[in-house]
């Protein structure tokens, strides 16, 4: 069975000790795909990927959104294709997020796209809402959570809805979490 996982990470706001801790595992646990993407990054720490990710030794192609703290870098949302789906993705801070959800299912929906990839609560999330998946992985970070830092893995399998999985880092260990 074709299978391929994309690691999302978002707002990390400069703590690259967490995000090299969850590049190292990721180097086992993602593998990377030369053709498109196998990570994708959804805002606030931008800055922070290139120094960890030599760090780490890990090395993949990103997709990559700005958020309200990357000052600079001009994209806010993209669409891209990976494992038989189409993802919208953003940071979050100008989709209405703390209003509900209603214009970021617009935005993946106008995009052709069945999930929407987002960050900026720095909370996790997993929702299927009126025929989109909302994916947030919380905060690398920063987190807002009683779980603490999180990031998810997305399984995508020919044929299959998507698999999400939601990881932490608890005192320097990678741990899966139940959400």
């Amino acid at each position: 069975m074709d299978s391929k996982k994309l690691l999302l990470l978002s707002d990390t706001h400069g703590n690259i000790t967490a995000l090299k801790t969850v590049l190292r595992w990721a180097n086992d646990h993602v593998p990377p795909n030369d053709t498109i993407c196998s990570a994708a990054f959804l805002g606030d720490g931008i800055s922070d990927l290139r120094p960890a990710s030599d760090a780490a030794g890990f090395s993949c192609n990103w997709a990559l959104t700005g958020g309200n703290n990357d000052y600079g870098y001009q994209s806010e949302a993209g669409v891209f294709d990976f494992g038989e789906n189409r993802f919208f993705m953003c940071h979050g801070h100008r989709h209405s997020l703390y209003g509900g959800y209603h214009t970021l299912i617009a935005s993946a929906r106008n995009n052709g796209a069945n999930a929407a990839l987002f960050g900026h609560s720095h909370v996790p999330l997993l929702k299927y809402a009126d025929g989109i998946f909302l994916i947030n992985p919380g905060s690398v970070g920063n987190p807002r959570s009683k779980i603490g830092a999180s990031f998810a893995v997305i399984e995508c399998a020919a044929g299959k809805p998507l698999q999400v999985e939601f990881w932490g880092i608890n005192k320097g260990e990678i741990q899966k979490l139940i959400i």
